[in-house]
């Protein structure tokens, strides 16, 4: 079971950044994978890596919070996300790519504990997103800066 919710981790952080790799940004397949590995990863140490310490209250004094590691997962990987993002000639790159990347750390939760219809669903939604609203977002882009919309 471990070795599944892994595997569908990685599966689902491949495809997330097989689409942004082919769209031309630097965290790609390889870095969507490892994020949504790791994130399932420390789900599962979260919710599994201490089932030795856990005891009749009486006989230990030890308090576990299944939540308290997969908890900072998306402060650190907000600061991963950060370094995404880049401003050159008065524009902003990188904003979806974070965006990507911080969702692939939920998908990797989502896996982790076993939320196997979560993950595959934001998995398709995120994809969604990215490809086939990919031209919407264009249009209205283009219109917003015909109409003077965009400011810098």
């Amino acid at each position: 079971e471990v070795v599944g919710r892994l595997g569908l981790a990685a599966l689902l952080g491949a495809l997330l950044g097989f689409e942004r790799e082919f769209d031309g940004n630097f965290a790609g397949l390889r870095t969507h994978l490892l994020l949504t590995l790791g994130a399932a990863l420390f789900t599962l140490v979260s919710v599994a890596g201490f089932d030795s310490l856990i005891a009749e209250r009486s006989t230990t004094n030890v308090n576990v919070d299944v939540t308290r590691i997969a908890a900072y997962i998306a402060p650190g990987v907000g600061f991963i996300g950060g370094g995404a993002i880049l401003k050159a000639k008065g524009r902003i790159r990188g904003l979806t790519t974070a965006a990507t990347l911080w969702t692939a750390s939920a998908i990797g939760v989502a896996a982790g504990v076993g939320f196997w219809v979560g993950a595959v669903a934001a998995t398709a939604i995120a994809l969604f997103a990215l490809e086939v609203l990919q031209p919407l977002s264009r249009w209205a882009a283009a219109l917003g800066e015909r109409h003077g919309r965009l400011s810098e």
